[in-house]
């Protein structure tokens, strides 16, 4: 049995897969903060993590997938006060639109999506932990981790101390010991959202929050803890030494999370996103331009660990992609796959298990096509059986190929209309009266219809 081979961000390196439990595989995903609407780098590590999930799922018989929703955070407090929107609100109604945009894109909601409000509890909790433990003290209602006590701090990102400060995003504050130490808990007003605790009417940390929801469901350790590459400092840098702090693990970080799983960053144009540039891409409105699943293939189309140049050709190719391979698809429409036991060709399989090397997977898939016309039945049984399985693991080929190559269905004519135009077309050939033929055509195609004449008569389709 071939093994899964993923890379593993504590220690930079390729390695086996090796489950705590290969029963019950857990495995925790930090979520959106739900203030307004996922750009194209926050669907890009949904897809990668929603693949993740499916390949798991076929490795393993119970895979459990946590995703949390952040809805306390500054930046949702913010926003709340610029729309005038009730904070409750505002966050159910971006929860809502983010998970359904996601859907869009093929993502599976996680079975369990806890929410950050709802574990106060667990998460004032671990800081009594970490004050017991002397990693953590309480200074003008504010309760920090105290950062260099905690000896292993940086062993995820490889930042020495010199770097941590530069990165951690420094506030001036008296009420820190150490310029690296962050916060776990912070005051509110009574004009602000809080909660009350030992330190007095506050709100929790954003990185504590992770850490309480993740072992609230799925208990330490658990397998995988996966994000973007832009959570590895200090989010994840912190998540792992309150969690580890807090149970006295100083010296196994693996106790939390014993693989860490990041995505690369989303360029847009060859540039970042930024609110200053104006080049942010919204999920939102992707997907009521492009097809969702050409949208996750695109998002598919690097390799994970690879930065990728989001670009309106690159969306465009894979469409064309995806438009071939139902093609072939539809070429196999009379052909059953599954009169047979059959299993996914290793070579194809060989790119999922090598740290989900989807270009590697998504070739194998255009030379399977390649194939469809010299193919026998026997083959082409095969063929169609491999695209159906790899499909659902990369999430793609979900629909009819008729619905997908728009046959059958228009927008703009009516169908009764196509029919009458199509009869008359071919009235004009067989007269051979072919400009009349040709202009009908055009006639057709200009309506967003596009002809196609086959030994079985001629057809039509939207696009």
């Amino acid at each position: 049995m071939k093994t899964f081979k993923i890379h593993n961000t504590l220690n930079n390196k390729i390695e086996n897969f090796e489950p705590i439990d290969s029963s019950n595989v857990r495995v925790y995903a930090c979520g959106p903060t739900v203030y307004s609407y996922a750009h194209i780098g926050n669907a890009r590590m949904a897809v990668v993590n929603d693949l993740l999930i499916r390949f798991l799922k076929i490795l393993y018989p119970k895979v459990i997938y946590v995703s949390n929703i952040t809805d306390i955070d500054d930046k949702i407090i913010t926003a709340s006060k610029e729309s005038k929107i009730p904070i409750r609100d505002l966050t159910q109604k971006f929860t809502k639109i983010y998970n359904e945009d996601m859907a869009m894109l093929g993502v599976n909601l996680p079975d369990i999506q806890p929410k950050a409000t709802e574990h106060i509890t667990e998460m004032i909790q671990i800081i009594e932990k970490l004050i017991g433990n002397e990693f953590a003290y309480e200074k003008d209602g504010h309760v920090l981790f105290h950062v260099p006590a905690f000896k292993k701090y940086g062993s995820l990102s490889g930042r020495n101390r010199d770097e941590q400060i530069i990165g951690s995003r420094v506030e001036v504050a008296p009420y820190k010991k150490d310029p690296t130490d962050f916060i776990l808990w912070k005051p509110s007003t009574a004009s602000l959202p809080g909660w009350e605790s030992p330190w007095g009417f506050g709100r929790p940390g954003w990185h504590l929050e992770c850490s309480a929801m993740s072992e609230k469901t799925l208990g330490l350790p658990f397998d995988i803890h996966s994000g973007g590459a832009d959570l590895i400092f200090p989010h994840h840098e912190n998540e792992i030494a309150q969690s580890c702090a807090a149970h006295n693990k100083l010296d196994d970080l693996c106790a939390f999370s014993k693989y860490w799983f990041h995505n690369g960053f989303v360029n847009v144009e060859g540039e970042k996103m930024s609110k200053s540039i104006g080049n942010i891409k919204l999920v939102h409105d992707l997907v009521k331009e492009f097809k969702g699943e050409a949208l996750r293939l695109a998002l598919l189309s690097a390799h994970y660990r690879q930065p990728l140049n989001w670009t309106i050709d690159i969306i465009k190719q894979n469409n064309i992609m995806l438009d071939r391979f139902y093609r072939t698809l539809k070429e196999l429409e009379n052909i059953n796959a599954y009169n047979e036991k059959r299993e996914i060709d290793e070579k194809i399989l060989d790119g999922l298990y090598d740290d989900l090397n989807t270009p590697k997977v998504i070739a194998e898939l255009n030379v399977l096509t390649n194939k469809v016309s010299k193919a026998d039945h026997k083959e082409k049984e095969k063929i169609k059986f491999n695209l159906l399985e790899i499909g659902k693991i990369l999430g793609i080929l979900q629909q009819k190929p008729n619905a997908w190559l728009g046959y059958g269905e228009s927008k703009n004519i009516d169908e009764e209309t196509i029919q009458r135009l199509i009869k008359s077309r071919n009235e004009a050939r067989r007269n051979k009266k072919f400009d009349i033929a040709d202009n009908i055509r055009k006639e057709l195609k200009e309506g967003g219809i596009e002809i196609e004449d086959t030994p079985d008569g001629t057809i039509w389709r939207s696009v």
